[in-house]
Parts: structure tokens; sequence; C-alpha cells
């Protein structure tokens, strides 16, 4: 049972006015952001981790969590990027053989907050009635009045440019499912197929898919120019996922129209509303966002429906774009566009997390799909 009298009170307050009241189970403080819900049963701690959830507090709808503790096999990134987290019930003992620490213990090291006892369910409905909304979320204070001034004064996730907070500050090579500092003999081997990654906030899964599949993986800050690119002589470009408005990266979405038709190009999420952009099309935000790890969506040509892990609050409006980009995936719950192919110019894209973690595995083929595009570019037979 949950000890919520050892706690410190919390409020959440939203914009709209709206308040709950929960108590702080690790941290202490006061943080701003965008609050979201996700669905995913499982996996907290890649959703911690993912880079996407920056400026977010996320609310986790499954009611306990905290059960299995944290491990070190299960990062996705170096840290934890979101505000704050929101739980019905936490599990203060974890029980798994692969757990070296407590969900607790783990936000406190990053000086993260998490809030238990907030009736997540009813805060998961008002969400989905009234969309996502500003908030913030505080041990510091019980007057509802200023919480939601400041709550109101945080400027959203719409126009700003939150790439640059969570991309990496220098180039680096993936290898023994570890970043490592990039040098000009491991830049210069060519024993495998080599592929750039936009780290736009990329996962680590992307960077064991691709190394599994036999790639020498550079990742370059997001800001880094097509020549930077070009000039580490790729095979192919990923493009990653990310937090933030993909309409305020201009400068990544002229720098991937710049290598259209040069290279192969593969475009995961924020990368696929990067990819929609630089061939003419708009991307708008959704009204709460598709985040968990069962929406179904379906192949438009082989009518296949996958289950898929997703974590975004934008899309590519796919009436923005030509007929010559076709059109390839759709969600099954609102019908929105989840994928477009150019043949012509070699790229691809999806809205959803084909590397899962947390999630299915029905989308990981598309990592093949983006290698027999590379091996037929060089001219290799597959």
């Amino acid at each position: 049972m949950s000890l919520l009298r050892r706690h410190q009170p919390a409020l959440l307050v939203l914009e709209d006015g709206s308040v709950y009241r929960g108590s702080a189970f690790a941290g202490r403080g006061e943080v701003s952001g965008e609050v979201v819900f996700n669905t995913g049963m499982t996996g907290y701690q890649e959703i911690i981790t993912d880079p996407s959830y920056k400026e977010q507090i996320v609310t986790m709808t499954y009611p306990l969590i905290g059960n299995y503790g944290i491990n070190d096999e299960d990062r996705e990134s170096g840290g934890i990027h979101l505000e704050g987290l929101i739980v019905k019930e936490y599990q203060d003992f974890p029980s798994n053989w692969r757990s070296r620490k407590s969900l607790k213990t783990f936000l406190e090291e990053q000086g993260k907050l998490g809030v238990e006892g907030i009736d997540t369910r009813a805060l998961t409905r008002r969400i989905r009635i009234a969309g996502a909304m500003r908030a913030i979320l505080s041990t510091e204070t019980s007057d509802c009045e200023k919480l939601l001034e400041r709550a109101r004064a945080y400027p959203g996730l719409m126009g700003r440019d939150l790439v640059q907070s969570v991309t990496c500050k220098a180039p680096y090579v993936w290898r023994d499912d570890a970043p490592h500092p990039m040098t000009t003999d491991n830049q210069g081997k060519r024993e495998r197929i080599r592929v750039v990654v936009l780290d736009c906030g990329v996962k680590y899964n992307i960077l064991r898919h691709l190394d599994n599949r036999g790639c020498d993986v550079i990742v370059l800050p997001a800001a880094a120019t097509a020549g930077e690119i070009t000039a580490c002589r790729p095979d192919g470009v990923l493009l990653s996922n990310g937090p933030g408005d993909p309409a305020a990266l201009p400068y990544i979405v002229d720098t991937v129209r710049q290598l259209l038709g040069k290279l192969p190009v593969f475009g995961i999420c924020l990368g696929h509303q990067i990819l929609g952009q630089a061939l003419g099309g708009t991307t708008a935000k959704l009204k709460f966002g598709h985040h968990g790890i069962n929406q179904p969506v379906k192949n438009i040509t082989t009518k296949r429906v996958e289950i898929t892990s997703q974590n975004h609050g934008f899309v590519v409006l796919p009436e923005s774009l030509t007929k010559e980009q076709e059109r390839t995936y759709e969600n099954l719950n609102d019908t929105t566009s989840e994928g477009l192919r150019t043949t012509s110019l070699r790229a691809f894209s999806v809205q959803y997390h084909p590397e899962a973690a947390p999630g299915p595995h029905d989308a990981t083929y598309l990592f093949d799909e983006f290698i027999t595009m590379i091996r037929q570019e060089k001219g290799v037979v597959t």
C-alpha cells in the first residue's frame, strides 16, 4: 500500500484551472510543462529516459508503477528528460533480477519530481476531453491561484526549438552498446555500411538496431550541415525522434532538403515530420497526442495491421503533400498519417517508433528495409 502520509503534499494545476492533489514520492520542487498521458503498462524506465518527453509532465495510466525498479540495460539516453512523473500508486520495493535501484532513487539522482496519489484516471479523462495542456507540478506551495498563474505563464511547446536542449554536443560513434568519441581512426573504417544519425533526441534502441544489422553508426548533432554530414561519407542518413514543435526546426528541414536524392533517408517520429516538411508538407498539433505502446497502424499497401509504440504530439498533414509523396501508414484510432515514402528520392519515414523500447516489435522490419535500400543504392545484391 502507498504510504502517502509520509510524503510531501504536491499539487498539479492545469491551465484550465483544474487542480489535482497528491504527494511527492521522489524529489521536491516545482516544474512546468505540457501534461500528457502514456498508456503503457510497462516500460517506465524507457519512457522517462526518452528525450522526446523534454518539457512534458507524464502521467502513467497504469495504476502501479515502480514494481520492477531500474536496471542498467533499458535506458534510452544518458539521463531523464521529462519534467515530472505522475502515477496513481508508487511501489518502493522493486522485485526483478535485473533491478539495480528504485525508480525513486533514479528520479532523485537526476533531480526530477515524482508524484503519486493523483487520480490519474480523472486526469487522463480531462486531457482527452480538453487536450494536452500547460501545467505546473509543485511541492512548494498550496496556493492554487499562484500556481495557475505560473502554469499559464509557461510558453508551451508551439513554435519552440527543444531539440537543441537534447541533441549531443559533439559527434560520436555507437558501438558495444554505448557512445564513443569520434576519432579520425574510427571514422575512417569502411568495413560495414555507414549510417549517419542526425540526433534530434535519438533513442539508444534506434542505434542498437542499426548496429545489430551490420552498420557503422555515426551520430551528429542536430545542427550539423549537409556538408558536415556528407563529409562523413555515409551510405545512408537516419533522422531521429525528438521533442517539441517540428515547425520550429527550419535549419534541420533545409539540411534534409539538401540531402534528398543524394543518399537514402529514413525518418522516425520527429524525423518523419522533418522529412515531410522537406518535401513541402506542413505539420499540426494533435489534441492530446499518441503516447503508448498499443497504437494500431494499418499498412495502406498491404492492409496489414501492426501494433506500434508511439510518442508524438504533432503530425504531418497528408493533404499538404503531393501525389509523389506516397502515404504509407494510417493510425486506426484517428486516421492520422503515420508514414510516407518518395521512391524517386529514396526516402521514407514513419510517425511511430519501430525500435519500440518500450513496446511491440511488429515494425522492426523497417530497419531491414532501410538497409536494403542502402545496399541497392550501392549496387549490392541482397
